[in-house]
């Protein structure tokens, strides 16, 4: 999509919808963030602190070896070498003990010591990590825990659908729906549908048609690629791109691929989609309702025969109490309350176990209220407008691990390095990452192991300090909360490196021993940390 058409500064501005205290609240933790950074004071590396414990111990000894080699020398002062005074003697012994602490000091050893850094700085360098600190590269090696956020370090970052349902069947006593799983786990629109562990075509089931035109309508992010780096990148949100490269693995219409650039690959599905409708405005999203949805009017009537649709998209719980039909085939069927039940139990599966899925419900307004109709300046009014939905399906969607992390934490636990993941994202999905990466078993109790920030800031200090200490996951933390754990473990003489990608990681990068950040986070981030990857 070509974004330049559909919006202009002003029209971006006005497109979102953020109430006054959002937005202060949104300045205030900003403000916070930055006060914190300015109120850390860097710490001493543990090699800068082995260098001044060196040089303070080295300045004693020189200073006792030129007294006592002064003192000795006390019986020659008045030697008839000195013309026989004493205070010429005195003299001439003094310039000989600080001569010697002058040949003493190793002047040397900054020289060989930034060498050596040097070196190790070189070596790192052909790991594709950029050190901005140089006494960073020793303290790599006396590292006994690392805290790692999980968005975006121990995961990709790029969210992907991996499963789906709609309905296939719905009678008096038979409810059934048709699940899908789909591969690939990144922006790269790369990836098979499959229904009962087989590869499908998306075309041989009319139910999908509707689901890939509300992901591809009520969607204003893209994908792109990137030449440089070879590989697809996201244009807006993470959840809203995932949908984009949905659209292009289903490839409900066939689309012929054969001859396009891989700029073209990343968007053609979604194209003819959206060559299809014109969307007219957004009802932008909020917390209130929990949903966002656009008004279309298709290109080609025979799309829609009865005019504008209306797609949205939302939370399941939030979507579903204003779901009057459900879609069955091509066919739509009243809702009940057994068919509501059969889908909060698969969306409750989607968002637990093993994955812990964000799910997404879709749904369509086959006869929405006219545009003149609407007061599209009250936002409080848009779910008034978002009601007599018909249910599509759901989606859910998973930020899956980078597939090098389990093996490193192998490493690291090898090495005798305690991993300790500290993450914004709720303790359900924090824990499901957890055990998929290693740093929990797959059926080990995480009963005192694991903490969210609220039950965090119950403990007292010393509670606090011993959970520190034993922890492996905290979840739903302020970067407050991330400092502090720093500064317990700092406490407890544990040399801590923290590695991060995001604004709320600067103040704890800024105050471990060894910051670093992902080459793919924030720059203040980045001017944060002591080494970028």
């Amino acid at each position: 999509m070509n974004y330049s058409e559909h919006f202009t500064p002003v029209s971006l501005f006005l497109t979102v919808d953020k109430s006054s205290s959002g937005v202060d609240a949104d300045i205030k933790k900003k403000s916070k963030i930055r006060n914190e950074m300015m109120d850390t004071e860097t710490e001493k590396t543990p090699l800068q602190q082995k260098l001044d414990e060196f040089s303070h111990q080295l300045s004693k000894v020189i200073t006792m070896i030129c007294v006592a080699v002064w003192a000795i020398n006390i019986g020659h002062f008045n030697d008839p070498a000195h013309g026989g005074s004493w205070m010429k003697g005195a003299i001439y012994y003094f310039k000989i003990a600080v001569a010697l602490a002058v040949a003493a000091i190793p002047e040397g050893l900054p020289a060989v010591i930034t060498t050596c850094l040097a070196l190790g700085t070189r070596r790192m360098a052909k790991k594709n990590a950029i050190v901005r600190s140089l006494p960073s590269v020793e303290t790599l090696g006396c590292t006994s825990v690392i805290c790692s956020d999980k968005t975006g370090t121990l995961t990709t970052n790029q969210m992907s659908v991996c499963k789906m349902f709609i309905f296939s069947q719905v009678e008096a006593n038979t409810i059934k729906t048709q699940q899908f799983d789909l591969t690939g786990s990144t922006y790269a629109p790369e990836g098979e549908v499959l229904a009962n562990n087989k590869p499908v075509k998306a075309s041989d089931y009319p139910g999908l048609e509707e689901m890939v035109t509300i992901c591809a309508m009520c969607n204003d992010s893209s994908v792109d690629y990137n030449d440089a780096k070879d590989q697809y990148e996201k244009v807006g949100e993470a959840t809203e791109t995932a949908l984009t490269v949905f659209v292009e693995k289903l490839n409900f219409y066939n689309t012929d691929k054969a001859g396009l650039n891989k700029r073209e690959l990343g968007t053609v599905c979604n194209h003819v989609i959206q060559d299809m409708w014109r969307k007219e405005f957004t009802l932008e999203f909020s917390r209130d309702r929990k949903s966002m949805s656009v008004y279309c009017v298709p290109n080609k009537p025979n799309r829609a025969p009865g005019g504008a649709r209306m797609f949205a998209k939302g939370a399941p719980e939030g979507l579903l109490d204003r779901c009057t039909h459900v879609r069955v085939g091509q066919n739509k069927v009243p809702m009940s309350p057994a068919i509501k039940n059969e889908i909060m139990k698969l969306t409750k599966t989607y968002g637990t176990g093993r994955d812990t899925l964000r799910c997404l419900a879709l749904a369509t307004i086959d006869n929405p209220p006219r545009r003149e109709e609407m007061d599209l300046e009250d936002s409080r009014k848009f779910i008034q407008y978002e009601t007599n939905m018909t249910f599509v399906g759901v989606v859910g969607m998973l930020d899956p691990p980078r597939e090098e992390v389990k093996y490193s934490i192998k490493a690291c636990r090898d090495a005798g390095i305690r991993v300790i993941v500290i993450t914004g994202d709720n303790k359900a999905t924090a824990e499901a990452i957890c055990r998929r990466i290693g740093v929990f078993g797959e059926n080990e109790s995480t009963e005192g192991i694991s903490f969210t920030g609220r039950e965090f800031d119950e403990l007292g200090t010393e509670d606090q300090r011993a959970a520190v200490m034993r922890a492996r996951l905290f979840a739903r933390v302020e970067p407050a909360h991330k400092s502090k754990i720093v500064e317990y473990l700092q406490g407890e003489g544990e040399i801590s490196a923290m590695t991060g990608d995001g604004v709320n990681d600067a103040p704890a990068l800024k105050k471990a021993e060894i910051g670093i950040a992902m080459g793919s986070g924030t720059a203040v981030a980045k001017s944060a940390s002591d080494i970028l990857f």
